[in-house]
């Protein structure tokens, strides 16, 4: 796909730095369905060409956050080997610089969150409070919860199961599926629909 292609999924002002990371590579984007395990997917092909792979459902700034996550991928394994770890800290480095580099493409309420993001980047969309709440603002109806706002023996749906909350882990809730028995983990900002 050409970068040009690209502007229609992307926020004004955004090409510049594309263009720019694209560098000389071949790169191949494919702009999938929504996915609910990833937002997006870096490869390096056989050929030595690169695939990033992006959902065509994300709002125009995560989904040039989410490119910027995977080009970070691209260009950290160019610039130090790929031995490195994938979410190592050369890829933290890589990716810290190209947010900081493109922080004036985004809106203005979003620069000081991707800010704070950049000091200490996460491998995982979700693993971000900030970022999770900004971006879903606007994307649930009223009946849908942060599992993390729900309390010990609470009773939730989540993807048509119903579960109840038995223990917070650290960070992560431990959940049971009422209908099989079987245990699950649960992240914090795992959007669920509370049971009253």
């Amino acid at each position: 796909m050409s970068i040009q292609l690209l502007q229609k999924y992307l926020p004004e002002n955004t090409l510049l730095y594309l263009k720019k990371w694209f560098g000389v590579h071949s790169i191949h984007i494919k702009i999938t369905r929504g996915r609910n395990s990833k937002l997006g997917d870096y490869r390096k092909m056989p050929d030595r060409s690169h695939q990033i792979t992006i959902n065509s459902t994300l709002q125009p700034y995560l989904f040039f956050f989410v490119l910027t996550h995977e080009l970070a991928h691209l260009l950290a394994f160019e610039n130090f080997g790929h031995r490195i770890s994938p979410h190592g800290a050369e890829w933290k480095v890589t990716f810290r610089d190209m947010l900081l580099e493109s922080l004036p493409a985004y809106e203005d309420e979003l620069k000081p969150i991707i800010l704070r993001f950049s000091k200490a980047p996460k491998a995982n969309f979700m693993s971000s409070p900030e970022l999770v709440r900004y971006f879903h603002i606007e994307n649930y109806e009223d009946e849908s919860s942060y599992i993390e706002d729900l309390t010990l023996q609470d009773r939730f749906i989540y993807r048509k199961q119903t579960y109840v909350i038995d223990e917070k882990r650290k960070k992560n809730y431990l959940c049971t599926n009422l209908g099989t028995g079987k245990k699950y983990i649960f992240k914090p900002l795992a959007r669920v629909e509370k049971i009253n």
